[in-house]
């Protein structure tokens, strides 16, 4: 594999992983809301704020993977556009 490939591949990692962290500090809050809502194991949480969490997971993981999906594009299209200068 020559340079070029070798170096988009390291920046696609670390794109993948900014990405991974940036979801996962996202999530955080809602991480403690479920916490907070769940109280003790052997509490059950209640339903319409579980229902309201989900909804928010939900459109969490929409944007995470809406963000993931344009930063492939772009990625993709630097890689492109990067070819057709070079050849």
């Amino acid at each position: 594999m020559n340079k070029h490939f070798e170096d988009a591949q390291y920046y696609l990692k670390r794109a993948g992983e900014t990405a991974k962290k940036g979801v996962v500090e996202e999530l955080e809050p809602i991480q403690e809301r479920i916490e907070d809502v769940r109280g003790g194991e052997d509490e059950e949480p209640e339903p319409g704020r579980l229902a309201e969490i989900r909804a928010d997971l939900k459109e969490l993981q929409g944007r995470a993977e809406g963000e993931a999906k344009e930063a492939i594009a772009d990625a993709r299209e630097k890689i492109d556009t990067y070819r057709k200068t070079e050849a």
